[in-house]
């Protein structure tokens, strides 16, 4: 058989099993010989080899007979290596001929559950570690997930990234998937959703087949689950997850998790599955701040170069944008896109005049809507003080300090102005306002813990 009789059968194959099955299992055969009655074909992996032979045999063996081939059986072999494993024409006589020891079966579920689960949980090319803008806020979350992307010793499992929307948490889970794919290709890599992992495991219920969801997640060399929160309130759900951890931890094997929040602190997750995601590393991508912000709206720039040639953007509109919208990257990527967009339909240059008319509504969703009020019980609070000693005359330094920083919050995240804030704080002077917010100022460069404290209370504040 020559190799264009073999591409004309394929193309009969492609109209049986489908696109993505072909583009899946069938497109990478490549037809090496015909010896003996047995037809060899290459693959690129053991575990593709062994999904064929399983399920495409016979469809194989058919079509060749029908094209006056003499073909008893097939055989697949890793190009790398030849290793080959013959296929007879019945799959009866196969299982008879030659029996297949336990491992090889297990490869065989592997690739068949894995291709089907991976299939719901499709990597973005667009999120690599060569696009992920880094800075202060995500340099911590970035060089941990490099450092598990590397496929070497596992050292600290499992890795969990938690954070709000759009900071970068799926950004990353994606990049550590392409890279160990590109690192370490022989390793088994699952990716998916919590809310796939559910869905699997109900579906596995219903069809009583258990045994083989248990099998599959238990035989993966790397299980990165997205957005762990939803599996939380869900008692079964919630109970293989935690054997499965168990059971590839025990195996050593790598774990890496995504939430919108820190384990302790997803509500309805029990406490023996917080226990196990706390035993990382556990790393909080933290809000974007203005130079991070500026830095991602300029490197999406550079891709819209060659979208959009010749096509004008004004100084000051990324400095603009970056200040004004800052709670969801992937609001301000958003407003980037339609810039663009507009801009070149209309045929003008984006300067602020364009930006201002084409993202009104979106500049009055991101305004700042944080309250002096809120901004006071939040600090009393925290600093565990009265609301009444914030805004009462005492100068205790217990008191006058979590004053200053309540001022500074309420300068720097409310649009009101130094009076204003003043006759909020028991109606005084702004030039006291003024000089708690600059008191803040200089401590932040000079006291971690004044810092640290500015910084959880405006997330907390912002969240």
């Amino acid at each position: 058989m020559t190799q264009e009789k073999w591409g004309i059968l394929k193309e009969k194959l492609l109209n049986t099993v489908g696109q993505n099955n072909y583009k899946t299992w069938i497109e990478p055969l490549e037809f090496a010989a015909l010896e003996d009655g047995v037809a060899k074909f290459t693959v690129p992996t053991i575990f593709m080899g062994n999904y064929v032979s399983q399920n495409y045999a016979d469809l194989i063996l058919h079509e060749l007979s029908t094209a006056g081939e003499k073909v008893q059986s097939l055989s697949f072999g890793v190009a790398a290596n030849s290793t080959t494993r013959p296929v007879s024409k019945s799959s009866k006589p196969a299982q008879t001929a030659e029996a297949k020891p336990a491992p090889a079966r297990a490869e065989t579920a592997t690739a068949r559950n894995t291709a089907d689960q991976l299939q719901t949980a499709p990597l973005d090319s667009r999120f690599t570690f060569d696009s992920f803008v880094v800075g202060k806020p995500n340099e911590l979350a970035h060089a941990a997930a490099r450092r598990v992307s590397e496929g070497g010793p596992v050292t600290f499992n499992p890795l969990v990234l938690y954070g709000g929307v759009g900071l970068g948490k799926t950004h990353l889970m994606h990049a550590i998937a392409w890279e160990l794919g590109a690192r370490k290709p022989e390793l088994n890599v699952l990716y998916l959703s919590a809310e796939q992992f559910m869905y699997r495991f109900v579906q596995a219920l219903r069809e009583r087949r258990t045994m083989d969801f248990k099998h599959l997640f238990r035989s993966v060399d790397v299980l990165m689950v997205d957005d762990v929160q939803f599996i939380a309130g869900k008692d079964g759900t919630q109970e293989e997850f935690f054997h499965t951890f168990n059971a590839l931890v025990d195996q050593n094997k790598q774990i890496i998790i995504s939430a919108d929040r820190a384990p302790g602190e997803i509500k309805d997750l029990e406490d023996r599955v917080k226990s196990r995601l706390q035993c990382g590393l556990v790393v909080d991508l933290h809000p974007t701040d203005y130079e991070l912000r500026l830095g991602i709206l300029q490197s999406k720039i550079q891709q819209y170069r060659s979208t959009y040639p010749g096509l004008e953007i004004c100084d000051g509109v990324l400095e603009f944008l970056a200040q004004r919208i800052s709670t969801n990257v992937r609001v301000l990527e958003g407003a980037l896109t339609r810039l663009f967009a507009f801009a070149s339909l209309v045929g003008r240059p984006i300067d602020m005049d364009l930006t201002q008319d084409c993202l009104a509504d979106v500049l009055r969703a991101s305004e700042r809507k944080i309250t002096v009020e809120e901004i006071q019980r939040k600090v009393s609070d925290y600093y565990n003080i009265r609301l009444s000693d914030i805004i009462g005359p005492k100068r205790l330094r217990s008191y006058a300090r979590p004053r200053q920083v309540a001022m500074y919050l309420c300068k720097q995240l409310t649009s009101r102005s130094l009076p204003e804030i003043g006759r909020r704080f028991g109606g005084r002077d702004h030039t006291t306002v003024m000089h708690g917010v600059r008191r803040i100022e200089e401590l932040k460069t000079t006291d971690g813990q004044i810092a640290e404290d500015v910084e959880i209370l405006r997330r907390a504040l912002e969240a």
